[in-house]
């Protein structure tokens, strides 16, 4: 054999192997990476989709946050206004009982007085009536002048 004749048939050779790996090799392997490629593409985007819903997730928690707060401001505003309303009502009834105590204690000092008063005009009409006693040197009968006594009771 010469050497075109081999050249020629390992031409000949080569290009069955050609034909059959283009046949039969090639589109497995093809395939292969076609399938890989698309599943890399469905990963970046699962990737970016999963980035935007985190951005939308942040987005709504930080929105939920704000709301939370700015509830919690006014459940704490609320409270505030409701517990100086309440020391307000309670300074309120602690003035009303204050004044209703003084009133009753001065109610009661005048009671006190009026009774002081009567006691002492019944001690001095004893004692005018003792004086007058011994002025006139005689015993007076208290139950036969007691319309005098009660006129001088009076008027003292």
């Amino acid at each position: 054999m010469s050497i075109t004749g081999t050249l020629i048939v390992q031409m000949i050779v080569f290009l069955i192997l050609v034909g059959f790996t283009m046949k039969y090799v090639w589109p497995p392997i093809a395939k292969a990476l076609d399938d890989r490629a698309a599943k890399i593409a469905e990963g970046l985007a699962a990737a970016d989709k999963a980035k935007s819903e985190l951005s939308a997730a942040n987005k709504r928690v930080e929105a939920e946050l704000g709301q939370a707060r700015n509830e919690s401001a006014q459940r704490l505003a609320d409270a505030e206004r409701r517990a100086q309303a309440i020391v307000e009502e309670a300074k309120a009834r602690a003035t009303e009982e204050g004044n209703k105590i003084v009133a009753a204690a001065r109610a009661e000092a005048e009671q006190q007085a009026l009774k002081a008063r009567e006691a002492l005009r019944e001690q001095v009409a004893a004692l005018a009536v003792k004086g007058a006693e011994q002025i006139l040197r005689k015993e007076v009968n208290a139950g036969v002048h007691a319309d005098l006594l009660a006129r001088l009771q009076t008027e003292l």
